[in-house]
């Protein structure tokens, strides 16, 4: 069975990662700007990375047969500085005409203060005024409950925002029902240490459904896997789910989260369900 893995930091993977996801069924990658491990120094270092996100990355994956996509923004943890965030958001635009790119993301909160909430005010009005679908970090660990609900009421303020053009990402069994309820899609992160286990993720899908959610790897340069998504397949599978439940989480729900940006272009091979 294909998969799409809709959140995976790509730059920080191998190509040998690359190809093993292809042969494990992955035909398309969406991969939102992130934290690289270190504060960057300059508004060039971000250009870069941009480039590395719209030039770089999808040549190497179209070599293993996975489509490339992008999101562009600041991350929460370099959000802090505004002036620094706001010489980077004014080169977000020129980026966010590349063919490849679906939107702004990942945006969001870290620790919650002040300084984020104002950078991220100044996102959601690019991404509004652009027509741009939004996709959303919510905090780690403790302050994700407050970091969640932040995000949830700055957007319910909002009434150019369309719920179904934003994703709320890295949810937990205490936040996915407050991203649901507001409309938007849900996503769940398949961590080794924190976030959510393939387990704890079928628990949710049970409880809730499978309707708006997305299941993502988020593989990066710590302790992750970008095999997560087909560890998630397969436990869904011991767990006595439908075939066509599994695919509709791991490929007709990123299909159509995804298919809403006018950059999205993928073709959908045909395939068997089984």
């Amino acid at each position: 069975m294909n998969f799409i893995d809709p959140h995976i930091h790509i730059a920080s993977r191998t190509t040998d990662d690359l190809a093993t996801m292809a042969r494990m069924g992955c035909t398309v990658v969406a991969e939102p700007a992130f934290w690289m491990g270190y504060n960057r120094s300059g508004t060039n270092s971000f250009h870069d990375y941009f480039r590395q996100l719209t030039e770089w990355e999808p040549k190497r994956c179209a070599d293993c047969g996975i489509e490339h996509y992008a999101w562009m923004g600041i991350n929460a943890k370099e959000a802090e500085d505004v002036g620094f965030a706001r010489e980077v958001i004014a080169e977000l635009p020129q980026f966010l005409k590349r063919p490849n790119v679906l939107g702004v993301g990942e945006i969001g909160l870290h620790k919650c203060t002040g300084n984020e909430v104002t950078t991220l005010e100044t996102l959601i009005d690019l991404a509004l005024s652009s027509g741009e679908q939004m996709l959303f970090h919510t905090p780690h660990l403790e302050d994700k409950y407050k970091g969640t609900r932040m995000i949830l009421d700055l957007l319910a303020g909002q009434p150019r925002v369309d719920p179904a053009r934003v994703c709320i990402d890295h949810c937990e069994e205490h936040t996915i029902r407050l991203a649901l309820e507001a409309g938007h899609w849900a996503g769940i992160t398949l961590y080794p240490t924190t976030k959510a286990t393939p387990e704890r993720t079928v628990d949710m899908i049970e409880i809730y459904g499978p309707e708006r959610i997305l299941v993502n790897s988020s593989a990066d340069w710590g302790p992750s896997n970008p095999l997560a998504v087909p560890d998630f397949m397969f436990t869904m599978r011991r767990r006595g789910h439908e075939p066509a439940v599994i695919r509709k989480v791991v490929y007709d729900n990123p299909l159509q989260f995804m298919g809403q940006s006018r950059n999205f272009h993928f073709t959908a091979p045909a395939e068997s369900s089984e």
